[in-house]
């Protein structure tokens, strides 16, 4: 099984040609941060990330994480001495706000070392990603004494957040959840329930996680509405800040899950004793609302997933391809193999999974620089058109990367053939730790219903025909480019998409079983289209480094790249317009009870 080695020349590509992280230096927000120094901050995570977190992943896999008689949970070996690492270097810190305690970068760099940590070891990078929810959610709607308590010690990662929503009967219908809270004296409030599929909710790493607890008061009205947001400590802080007595949490069990065996994944029970201590978070019944805050960025980081856990599965693949000898070509001498790599079917998994991966890096890259400008820019008029892109990319990039992790692990066990349905050699591990990403955060069809409820109905359509229209002007300079290859495929997704678009809205989105049916065929015609021209702005910037006599090998495959994406993968846009528009009749047509023939 080989380590992860971060792509680093593919990521400061996207980073610097694609979108453009230099621009966000023009922010006040970012003045000073020191993004000139981007190459090599990038340098050192790529070396930690390689030395410290990337060999945890499979001793994490084989051991998982345990839960002992006493109700706590210990990790696999090595754990703890990495996450210590971690936690001593900063990275979890740096792009959040250094009145308590953080770097200060844009949020787009947080992505691209995300982006390492992830693909170095899934299952451990689940624990930030779920701190780093914690700190926007109280960022955004904690009051100041709250944030001074709380957010220095999580965003230095010395302390561990969650996020706890879903109920044994409470999943998607998140407003059917019932964990009570109740009023005291003194102003907190005693909390009482069970919550299940806690990812990290009780481990060994930190010692205090802070959980962000939705619950209802007694009063509150049904459904979403009614809900509320409380910090529930797994420690009580004394007034001096320092660690205190445990909380009313206990930890019943842990889920022996397909994959991120190293996540422990908790039923904890809150109030065995008389109720767990929480604090309220903002207003009583605005907890779904401040949940979202934390949700939406979670999103992203699981797509970013999608991307990280297919790109070590490429590497693995790619060495793999590359060592094993198989089979002979019409020129290979008798008696002699070739290595697979040169098998043009082995060639074509190879070079999907390299087209979608660069794809998906620059899709996650522009949804973060989104968020940089919608919460950072100065004029209004960006800061809206950065939300507006946020909202639509969201989904998309949850969705389409987490549907292509599953795809392309899947790949990287076919490369492997016999070898990768063993588990020995590594490669069904990604397979089965990208399973999830597709689930939580808000299953994929529910990122679709979103994508054609919500988003599509922003400005009354006009946000996505505008991005169609933008799309368009990039084709167009393919074609003053020579890269006409690239330019009709593209030009091509975009006609099919702008004829998906206006059924839906004509159809009300997700009004109607029609426009519900044709969802997730939108989200994917949508999320390849994104993605090819994506990689167009790519070949675009290459082509012109080479122009001004910056030829190199590096340059002509990005070109190369994009020009397989749109000749082999973009076509699909057109081919799943028919589903996208046939409406729900033939999903209903077969009544329930003959389903099974």
């Amino acid at each position: 099984m080989s380590e992860y080695s971060p792509p680093l020349d593919d990521m400061k590509f996207a980073l610097k040609e694609v979108v453009n992280v230099n621009s966000l230096s023009e922010l006040p927000a970012f003045n000073e941060v020191g993004l000139e120094a981007l190459d090599s901050l990038l340098d050192e995570a790529s070396r930690f990330f390689n030395e410290v977190i990337s060999p945890t992943n499979r001793t994490g896999d084989l051991e998982g994480s345990s839960l002992n008689d006493d109700g706590s949970v210990s990790t696999p070996s090595g754990f703890r001495e990495a996450y210590a690492q971690y936690v001593d270097a900063g990275w979890g810190a740096i792009s959040f706000d250094p009145e308590y305690g953080g770097g200060g970068f844009p949020w787009l760099v947080g992505i691209a070392v995300t982006e390492m940590l992830t693909a170095a070891n899934m299952a451990l990078s689940l624990n930030p990603m779920l701190t780093q929810g914690s700190i926007h959610a109280l960022t955004a709607h904690g009051d100041q004494e709250q944030k001074l308590a709380w957010l220095p010690k999580l965003i230095t990662g010395e302390w561990a957040g969650t996020m706890n929503l879903t109920e044994p009967q409470a999943g998607s219908d998140v407003g059917a959840l019932t964990t009570k809270a109740e009023l005291q004296d003194d102003g907190t409030y005693k909390i009482t329930g069970q919550k299940i599929y806690i990812t990290w909710g009780e481990h060994d790493l930190t010692e205090n996680i802070v959980h962000l607890v939705l619950a209802r008061t007694p009063d509150a009205p049904p459904g979403t509405k009614g809900i509320s947001l409380f910090i529930v400590p797994k420690f009580i802080i004394n007034d001096d800040g320092s660690i205190g007595e445990e909380n009313d949490i206990k930890c019943l069990s842990i889920e022996h899950k397909l994959g991120i065996h190293a996540s422990p994944t908790c039923v904890l029970q809150f109030g065995d004793n008389g109720g767990a201590t929480g604090y309220i978070v903002g207003e009583e019944n605005s907890g779904m609302r401040y949940m979202f805050t934390m949700m939406n960025q979670a999103r992203l980081a699981v797509g970013l997933e999608g991307l990280a856990v297919a790109d070590r599965a490429y590497q693995q693949a790619l060495d793999y391809a590359l060592e094993r000898m198989q089979g002979r070509r019409a020129d290979t001498p008798k008696g002699e193999s070739v290595p697979i790599i040169d098998h043009p079917d082995v060639r074509r998994m190879l070079m999907t999974m390299k087209a979608y991966i660069e794809a998906m890096r620059c899709m996650i890259y522009l949804n973060a620089k989104s968020i940089d400008i919608a919460h950072h820019h100065p004029d209004e008029d960006e800061r809206t058109r950065g939300h507006e892109l946020t909202d639509l990319l969201t989904p998309l990039s949850k969705s389409w990367c987490t549907d292509l992790g599953n795809e392309l692990t899947s790949l990287g066990i076919q490369i492997h053939g016999g070898m990768g349905f063993v588990e020995e050699t590594g490669a069904a591990q990604h397979y089965r730790d990208i399973r999830i990403a597709g689930i939580y955060e808000g299953t994929n069809g529910i990122q679709a219903i979103d994508l054609v409820g919500r988003k599509l109905s922003m400005r009354k359509g006009d946000v996505v025909r505008e991005l169609l229209l933008e799309i368009n002007e990039t084709a167009s300079e393919l074609h003053s480019a020579n890269l006409k290859g690239i330019a009709r495929p593209l030009e091509d997704a975009v006609k099919d998409m702008q004829a998906a678009t206006e059924w839906l809205i004509e159809k009300g989105g997700a009004s109607t079983d029609d426009g519900l049916a044709g969802a997730t065929p939108y989200l994917r015609m949508f999320g390849t289209t994104v993605g090819g021209w994506l990689l167009a702005k790519s070949a675009l910037q290459a082509k012109k480094q080479i122009d001004e006599g910056n030829d190199s090998e590096f340059l002509q495959a990005k070109i190369e790249t994009a020009t397989f994406y749109a000749e082999q993968l973009l076509p699909q846009v057109s081919g799943l317009l028919p589903a996208t528009v046939s409406g729900a009749q033939s999903l209903y047509a077969i009544k329930p009870e003959r389903l099974r023939g």
